[in-house]
């Protein structure tokens, strides 16, 4: 689907969202990924860009807390 290089991009945009996630926090981490991956696939590939996509996902993640 992706090159190498865009697949790493991705990845490393996802780490950087996700730091301060817990990895049990699975439903919050899922669309935070689904949302970038879906800004990738309508052409988004600026790391500003899939932060923004990452940031704004994550602000309306589901959580167990809310």
């Amino acid at each position: 689907m992706f090159d190498t290089e865009t697949t790493a991009l991705l990845r490393a945009v996802f780490d950087e969202v996700c730091e301060g996630v817990s990895h049990r926090e699975i439903g919050a981490r899922t669309h935070v990924a689904s949302k970038i991956l879906e800004a990738a696939i309508r052409g988004e590939v600026s790391v500003d860009g899939l932060r923004q996509v990452g940031r704004d996902a994550l602000s309306h993640a589901p959580t167990m807390w809310r």
